[in-house]
């Protein structure tokens, strides 16, 4: 069966995954003369929803990258929520300038190991959500085009398959396994560790974002945008729940009354700025 519906889906918190998910698609859609569809699954409610797909659909799945692998709080719902029959996949991990690590060799296995063929791979650079002045600007006008390149040489790929016969008839070298090829090793690494400015391992697991009460009007926005559901409607400076370290809420309040005070995942910051400021290269498999 031909392709005849493309799927763009993504976890976002602050919308850099969802931005270049997005670009990919539109552009293989001009490519290839298909209607793109979008999937979100940041917030809790959407990832309670299962998608299945058939041969006719093509899915593109984004994801940010969080110590070097797919976050581990969202993992399972990743994991659950996707199922494709003989369906081609584009995986896509999106990295805050510093490495994307195993992060989308997990996403392509993942995809691989519920009925997908990634036929496609991509691992793209973006500002980092702990700090702007880490990939500042990212994904640039360099950036996109990069990106728009790679979709259209994704897209003339995936013209190259006529049907599922061909994709699941065992012809890997065709079909695209990538995982291998995107890190050179298996099974998929531990977690990056992430450290203090002196080089120790920092330990910010517990780390919640706190609240200006000076700030706060109570509008209720960071609640709405925590993909955790962790921080309460009634009373925002509350978060009773996992914090992933996002950073949704601090991006999307009007008033900027929300930051983080933990010492170890402060440090973790200035690391970053001092080591991790240089212009990371996007990665492509195909």
């Amino acid at each position: 069966m031909m392709i005849k519906k493309i799927w763009a889906a993504s976890f976002s918190p602050t919308g850099g995954t969802e931005h270049i998910v997005s670009l990919l698609a539109e552009e293989m859609g001009k490519c290839l003369k298909l209607p793109v569809h979008k999937i979100s699954f940041t917030l809790p409610d959407e990832r309670k929803k299962s998608c299945t797909f058939t041969e006719e659909d093509l899915l593109i799945l984004g994801t940010p990258v969080y110590a070097g692998r797919i976050p581990n709080k969202i993992l399972p719902d990743v994991d659950r929520s996707f199922e494709g029959n003989g369906t081609l996949a584009v995986a896509v991990s999106v990295f805050g300038n510093r490495n994307y690590d195993d992060g989308l060799m997990e996403l392509a296995l993942l995809l691989e190991n519920h009925g997908f063929c990634v036929a496609a791979a991509a691992a793209a650079a973006a500002r980092h959500a702990f700090s702007d002045d880490i990939g500042a600007g990212r994904p640039d006008k360099q950036d996109e085009e990069e990106l728009r390149v790679f979709a259209r040489r994704a897209a003339e790929k995936i013209k190259e398959f006529s049907g599922v016969e061909k994709i699941v008839s065992g012809n890997k070298a065709a079909c695209g396994v990538l995982a291998l090829q995107i890190t050179g090793h298996n099974p998929v690494g531990p977690y990056y560790t992430p450290l203090r400015a002196d080089g120790q391992p920092a330990k910010f697991l517990k780390a919640k974002p706190v609240t200006d009460e000076n700030l706060c009007n109570r509008c209720g926005t960071c609640a709405q945008v925590c993909p955790m559901g962790s921080i309460s409607r009634e009373d925002p400076s509350v978060v009773n729940g996992i914090c992933i370290k996002c950073q949704a809420c601090i991006r999307a309040c009007p008033t900027q009354a929300k930051h983080f005070e933990d010492e170890d995942f402060l440090s973790h910051v200035e690391m970053l700025r001092e080591h991790y400021t240089r212009r990371a290269a996007n990665a492509f498999f195909l």
